[in-house]
């Protein structure tokens, strides 16, 4: 088969960009105005929930210079001062069913970025409320709120948008059309790993309650959550802090959490509002709060998911659109490997198996996860993690030469996705390791540069950062290629070189009456729903059956508590 062609079985995945193209192309589909949309040349009047660090940053970008910010809720005042000094103009709120209520009239859209917990609260009330919403992944804490969500967003007919900015990057694009172009061949396996959280997991003990800082509502930020007193922590936690540090943290031995209050660490996701201005979850001088806050909530049965959620919604996002997972046709999903089951956080090492059923044109596949101690999960056999690496400045490049960015430094999502341009660092060599430890040998050495291989009949094809990088393994094989035709529409603005800007922007196209964007939430929806089963395949042994129609493990009604939510009296939320 020519290099160029797309194999007959793969090629009615054009509408693939999951329905984000309508029939006369980007931008053919009419202005909505009744049900809210609005004209290209008419600016959105924007609102966020969670005014500091991740959601700070998307409303950012959303807003671009060029749209009105007019309204800001965060639960926390301090940590939402970064908004609240860049829009002087804007109503702040702390409460935001306030928010929607008081100012909701000058409203249009709203970027939502609490914590994991209340991702489903928060956007359910905005669309009911007709508003357009951008949410930060992982779009849902449990399996049952992503499928309410989809439903919601077609019931009240408002542009969604999830954020994992993988997927308006050029490079997840081309793994598809790599892909469908009959490259590989059948993909009947996919192995993706990130190193262990940067955030303090596995506590044994809930340190005693201390005061809640002034600018903090603490009954607000537990929301539907059960009801608990705040703590800081103590001695004996900042001790096992230190002592976790000491035994190294993501990546082969680099920091768990800053070694310097408010500096970033190597590869965590950003911190959200209420989630914290610091990432990783230090404490002391700024922070001032270390138990919960400001990040640590993600590694809580309660409040995140940990990394499946973290980052697993990145890394498999290239896997997700191009082998069309979906919970329809999801098997089972189970948990192979764990270090320890703590009673109220995530195990640091964790490993879980997704098994799904034949899709249209491709045979079952099995997909695996690992929360890996250091260096490549997976190797494909008889291949050297330097002979899969790329072979520096050879084989095509994908995107701009500096990467579409997004990624801290020395993470290696930032640099060239795919091939080499002037000054790029090889992924796999050091200070380039591809997104959560990939790329990281154990010791610090050397790996392959990737983080997710999709194992095909006929050879490998790897990605790496949020999906930011792809080639062929060996490198050898990537020197030579040639690119298919592009098939799949490039996202709006990613050539610009920030594919977290592209993302928002494709969002607030939507809200203007244009295509969907790439990662609304009848995509978003069904991914986040498999994938963070994985989250309730935690607590039990064995496979546990997926009964799609139910929504529900088959055989295992108990699970069914870490799919379907109870909310706290006064936060429920209902369709």
């Amino acid at each position: 088969m020519a290099q160029h062609e797309f194999s007959r079985r793969y090629f009615f995945y054009g509408s693939l960009l999951a329905g984000a193209v309508p029939l006369g192309g980007f931008g053919s589909t009419p202005s909505l105005k009744a049900l809210g949309y609005k004209s290209p040349n008419e600016k959105l009047n924007l609102a966020a929930i969670g005014a500091g660090g991740q959601p700070a940053s998307d409303l950012q970008q959303a807003q671009a210079g060029v749209e009105n910010v007019v309204a800001l809720a965060d639960v926390d005042w301090e940590r939402g001062r970064e908004s609240f000094e860049r829009f002087p103009k804007a109503v702040k709120f702390k409460d935001f069913r306030q928010m929607l209520d008081k100012q909701g009239k000058d409203i249009d859209a709203v970027v939502v970025g609490p914590p994991d917990h209340m991702h489903t609260i928060c956007a359910m009330a905005c669309m009911q409320h007709g508003k357009h919403v951008y949410v930060e992944k992982p779009l849902t804490r449990l399996s049952g709120e992503a499928r309410l969500l989809a439903q919601a967003a077609e019931k009240y007919k408002v542009a969604t948008q999830m954020g994992n900015q993988g997927y308006s990057h050029d490079a997840t694009r081309v793994a598809c059309e790599i892909f469908w172009s009959g490259e590989i061949g059948e993909v009947k396996e996919v192995h993706a790993w990130t190193s262990r959280p940067s955030w303090p997991q596995e506590m044994v003990k809930i340190p005693a309650p201390t005061p809640v800082p002034d600018s903090l509502d603490w009954d607000l930020w537990l929301g539907g959550s059960v009801a608990r007193p705040f703590t800081a922590g103590d001695d004996e936690y900042k001790t096992f802090v230190q002592e976790r540090n000491a035994r190294g943290g993501r990546g082969g031995g680099r920091a768990a959490v800053p070694a310097t209050p408010g500096a970033p660490p190597p590869a965590a996701e950003g911190a959200a509002a209420g989630r914290g201005a610091g990432r990783g979850g230090g404490f002391g001088g700024q922070q001032n709060f270390g138990f919960y806050l400001p990040f640590n909530w993600r590694g809580f049965y309660d409040f995140g998911s940990s990394l499946i959620g973290d980052w697993g919604v990145h890394i498999l996002g290239p896997a997700n659109w191009a082998l069309q997972l979906d919970p329809k046709y999801l098997v089972s999903v189970e948990c192979i490997k764990k270090n320890s089951l703590p009673a109220f956080t995530f195990p640091d090492e964790l490993a879980f198996k997704y098994e799904f059923a034949e899709r249209p044109g491709m045979p079952p596949v099995t997909i695996y996860w690992y929360h890996h101690a250091g260096g490549d999960a997976y190797t494909p056999p008889g291949m050297t993690a330097e002979a899969a690496r790329k072979i520096p400045g050879q084989g095509p490049q994908v995107g701009p030469a500096g990467g579409q960015g997004g990624f801290f430094a020395g993470s290696g999502g930032g640099v060239q996705a795919a091939g080499r341009g002037p000054g790029a660092v090889a992924p796999g060599a050091p200070g380039a390791p591809g997104g959560g430890g990939a790329g990281r040998g154990p010791g610090g050495g050397q790996g392959s540069g990737y983080n997710s291989i999709f194992v095909g009949s006929k050879g490998y094809l790897g990605t790496n950062g949020r999906g930011e990088g792809v080639g062929l393994l060996p490198g050898s094989r990537w020197a030579e290629y040639k690119l298919p035709n592009p098939y799949l529409q490039r996202s709006p603005g990613a050539s610009t070189g920030s594919n977290h800007s592209a993302h928002t922007r494709d969002w607030v196209r939507a809200c203007k009456g244009g295509a969907p964007a790439c990662s609304n939430f009848s995509i978003a929806g069904p991914y986040t729903e498999w994938l963070v089963l994985g989250s309730a395949a935690v607590h039990y042994e064995g496979k546990l059956l997926w009964d799609n129609a139910k929504g529900e493990f088959s055989n295992n009604k108990d699970a069914t508590r870490w799919i379907k939510p109870a909310y706290r009296k006064g936060w429920d939320v209902k369709l």
